[in-house]
């Protein structure tokens, strides 16, 4: 992957998010061929070991779509339902991840972690995003015990980036208190990247992503 790919892959969530949105009836048909297009093109240009690791990634994100969105209910997509380009989306995003964090100072994903924290205790002593207090623990025990903390603090901040883009435009919505346990949280959460560290982390343990990443500070 080059530099090259990194700025397609932005550029599709972005632009793709707003066709979606404002593009009719065929926006988000279009979206979903677009997404699924690029990721078979990337996919298709990696050696065997790093193409598991992307299907890993997919199914993953679709479970946790499901899970989270149409059995927890924690937000809810325009449509109603989990449109088809959310979890080729999401590797795709994780694709950007890998490439930005293998060209990371170490010191980085380091640097991250007081400033996530303040933030969300601040957010939480105001009442206003209790939820982030335990996504933001996820986060915390990701970057200490799994095997990529330079992802997961990239991908923490491109999660974010992203689900303030999506809720902005109405892709989707986050329910203003969590389904089951009753945190009031923000639309989008500010910890909502935690659960991309989640789903890197599993990819991790489905021994991709450690050589994804490789490839992706090669590249």
């Amino acid at each position: 992957m080059n530099a090259r790919d990194a700025l397609l892959i932005a550029f599709t969530i972005a632009a793709g998010l707003a066709l979606d949105q404002f593009g009719g009836p065929w926006g988000q048909p279009v979206v979903n061929l677009w997404a699924a297009g690029l990721l078979a093109w990337l996919a298709a240009r990696r050696p065997a070991q790093q193409w598991r690791a992307l299907l890993a990634c997919l199914l993953f994100a679709t479970a946790g779509e499901i899970v989270l969105s149409l059995v927890w209910g924690l937000y809810d997509y325009r449509l109603g339902n989990i449109p088809l380009f959310v979890p080729p989306g999401h590797v795709l995003l994780y694709c950007l991840g890998t490439w930005i964090a293998a060209r990371l100072p170490a010191r980085a994903a380091a640097a991250s972690v007081p400033l996530i924290v303040v933030c969300t205790a601040a957010l939480a002593l105001t009442g206003h995003d209790l939820l982030s207090v335990p996504l933001t623990l996820i986060f915390l025990l990701a970057m200490r015990f799994g095997p990529a903390p330079a992802l997961y603090s990239t991908m923490f901040c491109l999660a974010l980036a992203m689900e303030l883009w999506g809720t902005w435009l109405g892709n989707w919505a986050w329910r203003p208190h969590a389904p089951g346990i009753g945190l009031a949280t923000l639309n989008p959460p500010f910890a909502a990247g935690a659960f991309y560290c989640v789903l890197d982390w599993l990819v991790g343990i489905s021994n991709g992503a450690r050589r994804l990443g490789a490839a992706g500070q090669r590249s």
